[in-house]
């Protein structure tokens, strides 16, 4: 993590912009003019996943035998960034997933590290899917879905077919720039996630509405990157005035995802009562 863009989009006036829209509930379509996104390359998508934000993979009806392979190997679809899937050992039947997202200019390897995702999944037998984005960040950080949706979407083939999967814990969390990538795709695949974990989100943006994901964010009250009064204390009454349960965490820390906080999430995705 270096300077004070770290998570940001790539400019102020434009993160100010992306804001007011998550503050406001308001739809990529209806701050085209303001935002300035570039829609040509969404339009050409159209009809594909990749346009609208929405995932198509589902875990199949008849899920793979339980493997006996586990550890961490490559999601491998991509020679340079690529990501990580991790089976825990021990699994004896469908197993929760998390969908594991890095902030700016991060990687599969950074999110891991930061929130012990490895050895959380090997204590509560979830399967970790951590991929990198396409680029320095998440397609619609940088004003669009596109690529990095149709990437997760493969992923997630990849490992229902390599895996049985827990269709009732099954999520999407992130970091930063991956929170806030988190929380659009979880609000646009609520048909698919169950749940939504965001650690230090900036905003917010959907072009649609499906299902009904339960959230967690949490945000530290010291954050010198994203600052909490403009980014968190906004989201979080604008989700909840939409009718979403979101179970918030506030600490007392800079930009960061406190080990508290990351087994906090990771167990209430799993469904384990709170202590």
């Amino acid at each position: 993590m270096s300077g004070a863009r770290y998570g940001q989009p790539p400019d102020a006036a434009r993160r100010r912009t992306l804001l007011t829209i998550a503050s406001l509930g308001l739809s990529c379509v209806a701050c085209r003019d303001t935002v300035g996104f570039s829609f040509e390359r969404a339009e050409a998508e159209a009809g594909t996943p990749a346009a609208d934000g929405h995932l198509l993979s589902r875990p199949p009806k008849e899920p793979p035998p339980l493997s006996t392979a586990s550890g961490a190997q490559a999601i491998g679809l991509d020679g340079g960034r690529d990501g990580v899937i991790y089976i825990p050992p021990g699994l004896t039947g469908p197993a929760p997933l998390v969908v594991l997202l890095h902030g700016a200019t991060g990687s599969a390897a950074g999110i891991t590290r930061r929130t012990d995702a490895f050895a959380l999944a090997d204590e509560l037998k979830m399967v970790i899917v951590a991929p990198d984005s396409r680029e320095r960040t998440w397609d619609m950080v940088r004003g669009h879905y596109g690529p990095d949706v149709a990437f997760i979407d493969k992923a997630l083939t990849k490992v229902f077919a390599l895996v049985p999967i827990d269709r009732k814990h099954l999520a999407v969390g992130g970091f930063s720039d991956g929170a806030s990538y988190a929380i659009g795709l979880g609000l646009q695949n609520g048909d698919l996630f169950t749940h939504v974990a965001a650690f230090s989100p900036g905003f917010f943006i959907a072009n649609q509405r499906r299902g009904r994901a339960l959230f967690y964010v949490s945000h530290g009250q010291r954050d010198e990157i994203l600052p909490i009064e403009s980014t968190s204390r906004r989201i979080v009454p604008a989700l909840e005035s939409d009718g979403y349960s979101v179970r918030y965490k506030e600490f007392d820390g800079p930009h960061t995802v406190p080990p508290a906080i990351a087994r906090e999430a990771f167990e209430w995705i799993v469904g384990k009562r709170a202590r």
